[in-house]
């Protein structure tokens, strides 16, 4: 266990620990590089994730292999429809002594999976955003703290929209970043067969504690910005906020709702995490543009004008560039 004397020890010793950490990752996840720069950024800035992909693209050990190389405890929440949120958070039950005990939910946890959150009907999405914003739970009158650093990572098929509950606006608001898994390339299509298939399974080194993880968190959000690159972040969000002052042509044709402000917020945290993994001290433009589209895509709201013409949302963020 590390502490670090400075801002600048700490920030260069997350620098030498990303570079680690991708590589212990990649010892298990073949590929996927952009996916799990995300996840770590959304973690090293104190955010949550939303990850949006097809069964089987290794979603759920993405996340076991990063708690592993990250030393947090790690929970699986399958969601179904009949879960409850006292599944999800605990229950308080009469123990021996006619006495109220608590028993912690799964909830409690450094990482948590919400597999297939759109699965579960509204009241147990709603389990998560108390936990998810105010980092405890609240069970017959009391509150119980969640054990720090602590992340959401919740996964949702595109495809397979029988049986689902659309996540609520105010829910999906909670995620920092929406990631987009694609398929893997031939290539690493090729490696994943080849090692999963031998008989030879590999595992993840511990590389990081949960004590670094929070101090590299406060690293990041007290790295200083520029006044330009701030006023970027904003007026970024503000263009997507239609029939106003910064609306682009294409928002306003195709968008119903913008982003709010933790749209910014979450742009500007997002930008400054990017420039420190990336062996800088200050953000800027490109930091901001890295990081925009897993903040946006999920904030803004296409209207049926878009839909009937078939425009998708990564080209409307892209014209915001």
């Amino acid at each position: 266990m590390t502490q670090y004397t400075s801002d600048v020890e700490a920030a260069d010793a997350l620098q030498a620990k990303y570079k680690e950490l991708k590589k212990e990752i990649g010892k298990v996840i073949i590929g996927q590089e952009q996916v799990v720069q995300d996840v770590l950024t959304c973690i090293f800035s104190h955010g949550h994730a939303l990850l949006i992909g097809v069964p089987g693209l290794a979603k759920t050990l993405l996340v076991k292999t990063i708690s592993q190389a990250l030393d947090l405890s790690f929970n699986r929440i399958q969601f179904t429809p009949d879960l409850m949120p006292s599944d999800i958070t605990g229950s308080e039950i009469l123990d021996e002594n006619r006495q109220f005990k608590f028993i912690k939910g799964p909830l409690f946890a450094n990482i948590v999976l919400a597999d297939e959150i759109n699965r579960t009907p509204p009241k147990t999405q709603a389990a998560l955003l108390e936990a998810m914003q105010e980092k405890n739970v609240s069970v017959g009158g009391h509150q119980h703290l969640l054990q720090e650093p602590f992340f959401v990572l919740a996964t949702q098929n595109p495809i397979e929209q029988e049986g689902t509950y659309p996540l609520p606006e105010a829910q999906l608001d909670r995620f920092m970043f929406n990631i987009l898994l694609d398929y893997p390339s031939f290539e690493d299509e090729l490696q994943v067969v080849r090692s999963t298939t031998s008989g030879i399974t590999t595992n993840a080194s511990k590389v990081i504690s949960a004590v670094e993880i929070m101090q590299f968190q406060q690293v990041v959000r007290k790295l200083p910005i520029a006044d330009n690159v701030l006023e970027y972040a904003v007026k970024l969000v503000s263009k997507t906020r239609p029939q106003t002052g910064y609306a682009t042509e294409k928002v306003n044709q195709y968008i119903s709702f913008g982003a709010g402000p933790r749209a910014s917020q979450y742009l500007v945290v997002g930008a400054k995490c990017h420039a420190l993994l990336n062996g800088k001290y200050s953000p800027d433009i490109e930091d901001v543009q890295a990081v925009v589209a897993p903040v946006l895509r999920h904030r803004l709201v296409k209207n049926y004008k878009a839909e009937a013409e078939g425009i998708s949302m990564e080209h409307i963020i892209q014209s915001l560039l």
